[in-house]
């Protein structure tokens, strides 16, 4: 019986040193300066790629009308060909946690990642309802908006489903050897964009993605779906992140150096 608890606690002990000190790996790779400069062009690019993306939903609100879905996903689309080879072109929080899940990013620069995204589409947005204002003092930018009529558990589930949509052909047509050479990953990926806003634009709002959900409604004060839109799209994104490592080739999950 002794034996037995010695080992349990051994077993446990080297647990967490190797978790400590896969910790100080990554935070001493962080904070190389190499690494740094790295980190910060990556972060650049996720914050202006987000900008894009939140100006167009911002302002697809005043003249595309029922082709808002589309012009969203185009622009999500030359985006990501744009900025894909530099940071691999998240743009969405969401996203970054499923990639975060499936091992393609280290938790440092998750969070820098996360943060970028939020001050991209925040300036954006910002931005935007300025250049509409200018135009017409009535006019608004768009934002995602939960109809009052539409329950918050009926919404919640749209914004899991799509998020979980985005995120597993994100990782499926851009993450694994087999498509490493293809040419299709953005057009793949804005389209589902596009598809989950046609879709499901009229149930949730369809944000799909932390950073517009909650930048686009707070520069009008708007908060009331600030849960909708964070714990919706993690969720989804935190799924398609498990899902993807339980159904992908095992070989595709070895950690390259």
């Amino acid at each position: 019986m002794f034996s037995i608890i010695m080992t349990t606690e051994k077993s446990r002990l080297m647990f967490d040193f190797e978790a400590s000190e896969d910790l100080k790996e990554d935070f001493t790779k962080f904070t190389q300066k190499s690494s740094l400069m790295e980190t910060a062009k990556k972060c650049a690019v996720e914050a202006v790629g987000t900008y894009f993306l939140a100006s167009t939903i911002a302002l697809s609100a005043y003249k595309a009308g029922e082709f808002a879905p589309l012009a969203i996903g185009l622009t999500l689309t030359v985006m990501i060909y744009a900025f894909g080879h530099i940071s691999g072109a998240h743009f969405n929080p969401a996203v970054t946690l499923a990639v975060f899940i499936r091992e393609r990013i280290d938790w440092l620069s998750a969070i820098a990642y996360t943060v970028a995204q939020l001050v991209g589409a925040l300036v954006g947005a910002a931005q935007q309802k300025e250049v509409l204002a200018g135009i017409d003092p009535t006019l608004l930018s768009g934002y995602p908006d939960k109809p009052e009529y539409v329950e918050f558990g009926t919404a919640l589930l749209s914004e899991i489903t799509y998020t979980f949509a985005l995120a597993i052909v994100v990782l499926n047509v851009a993450t694994v050897k087999k498509h490493t050479t293809n040419s299709f990953y953005g057009l793949a990926i804005g389209m589902t964009v596009t598809a989950a806003a046609f879709a499901s634009g009229g149930i949730s709002g369809g944000a799909f993605n932390p950073a517009i959900g909650i930048a686009l409604p707070a520069v009008h004060g708007v908060t009331k779906d600030f849960v909708l839109y964070l714990v919706g799209p993690l969720i989804g994104g935190a799924l398609a992140g498990g899902f993807f490592r339980l159904t992908v080739e095992p070989t595709e999950l070895t950690k390259e150096d």
